[in-house]
């Protein structure tokens, strides 16, 4: 049985396993419907602080990533993984809806962020069926820069 002793951190493969990126995408989904069904608009700001830290400093700083660490060590080992980039570009466009969220709640337009808020919702709970909406736009995204740039 692999133990963190034992583990060699350069034979392990590259990326964040998918059990950590599906807790990430639940706990944006459930937050945020958890906060519109209670109208509480600071369970989306809590949602945003909690992505922040991870878009800003990086991965290591992720309180997501720490708990799908301890909740599935083992599964995490031989887990497929989804590269960094991918869930910095995915959390960066979360976090940046969530953010201009808190900016319409605080200036009185509360649809507006309850709109916001709910499309993370949707591109998070149709990645969980399957489809990743933000992996869809870092391709193009990637595609459009290589066509106008080049490598």
């Amino acid at each position: 049985m692999a133990t963190k002793e034992n583990i060699d951190p350069a034979t392990q493969p590259e990326g964040i396993p998918m059990p950590i990126v599906k807790l990430n995408r639940w706990i944006l989904v459930s937050g945020i419907v958890i906060a519109l069904v209670t109208r509480q608009p600071l369970i989306t700001t809590a949602l945003f602080l909690l992505l922040l830290p991870t878009i800003i400093v990086g991965q290591r700083w992720s309180l997501v990533s720490h708990l799908g660490k301890r909740l599935f060590a083992k599964r995490n080992l031989s887990a497929e993984r989804e590269d960094r980039r991918l869930m910095h570009f995915n959390n960066s466009i979360a976090t940046v809806m969530l953010g201009l969220a808190q900016l319409a709640f605080v200036l009185g337009v509360p649809m507006v962020g309850w709109i916001l808020s709910l499309m993370v919702a949707v591109a998070a709970g149709i990645a969980l069926a399957g489809f990743c909406v933000g992996c869809f736009l870092y391709f193009h995204y990637k595609m459009l820069r290589y066509r106008l740039f080049g490598r």
